[in-house]
């Protein structure tokens, strides 16, 4: 490392080096951003101000609605950044920073879905016991679990990753720091951090991953064993909005880090990753709107109000 400069200014590759790209990109994830921002930030006023959204399935909709708005506005922000300098230059420090939010909000996400099964679970396989389990102190301090988990999982690798040196000129091939990415530019070892990665995707990712869907299998026994076709139709309603955000998050995510050609920095990862960065906090408002009926009544509520 003696012989080598120590950087502490990274490269980010961008979307694309066509200048005549960045203003229609810039212009598009502008757009994109803004109505991220406006359907999440109407289903938070929608949740607040009605008072029949006011139940524990909705909090956690709200919840998850600003951990949306957080999440994207980790990454459109610096990306919208680049486009209109075009010079995609990042600081070691800022790179950081970055991946801890990111690692942050995902985190969250993904274990308030957990929670978010768990709320079905009860509903549908406990409902005469509903009200004395989900609680709102219960609502609370399952979210306050899911915060707490999330500040102290990121954290782990934020104190791993300021102790590696940078001098590698390779610039980060993706438009946001992400942390498998950073630590192909390290010159120092990264086996503890690669190591610690898997260890902790494996007993959290996967612990998250399981009472996510195990709840499910519970559920779907539970649904067709019901007399009633009506009692059917509304419990695949009450789940069906919940699983589609589940698979999209999950499938855009496992396909970005996982898929055989993840070693192979090509358009398709950058595509993937901004599935899963960018436009999947824009499609989770859309869904729980469009396939919400009591969503729907509420907002066409406020417009009448």
């Amino acid at each position: 490392i003696s012989n080598q400069t120590v950087l502490y200014t990274l490269v980010l590759s961008g979307l694309s080096d066509l200048p005549s790209l960045q203003l229609p990109l810039f212009l598009v994830f502008l757009l994109v951003y803004l109505m991220t921002l406006t359907g999440n930030l109407l289903i938070v006023l929608l949740i607040c101000t009605d008072s029949h959204l006011q139940t524990p399935m909705y909090f956690f909709l709200g919840t998850l609605a600003c951990l949306d708005m957080g999440y994207s506005s980790v990454t459109i922000p610096r990306m919208l950044f680049d486009f209109h300098t075009q010079e995609r230059l990042i600081s070691i420090q800022a790179c950081i920073t970055q991946i801890y939010f990111f690692l942050f909000f995902a985190s969250s996400e993904i274990s308030l879905l957990a929670v978010m099964s768990y709320d079905r679970y009860v509903a549908i396989c406990h409902p005469l016991h509903y009200t004395q389990i989900m609680h709102w102190k219960a609502c609370v301090l399952l979210v306050l679990g899911v915060l707490m988990v999330s500040v102290v999982y990121p954290l782990v690798h934020v104190l791993l990753l300021l102790k590696l040196t940078f001098c590698r000129l390779n610039p980060l091939q993706s438009f946001f720091c992400d942390l498998p990415q950073l630590l192909l530019v390290s010159c120092s070892d990264t086996f503890i951090n690669v190591l610690l990665i898997l260890i902790l995707v494996i007993l959290v990712g996967g612990g998250i991953f399981a009472l996510t869907f195990c709840p499910y299998i519970i559920i779907l026994n539970t649904i067709m064993k019901m007399q009633s076709k009506a009692m059917r139709s509304k419990a695949f309603s009450t789940c069906s909005s919940h699983l589609t955000v589940v698979f999209i998050f999950y499938g855009t995510g496992l396909f970005s880090y996982f898929h055989p050609n993840a070693k192979d920095h090509s358009a398709m990862d950058k595509v993937s990753s901004v599935f899963y960065t960018v436009l999947t906090p824009l499609v989770n408002p859309l869904i729980y709107s469009l396939r919400n009926e009591i969503m729907k009544i509420s907002f066409k509520r406020s417009l009448c109000r």
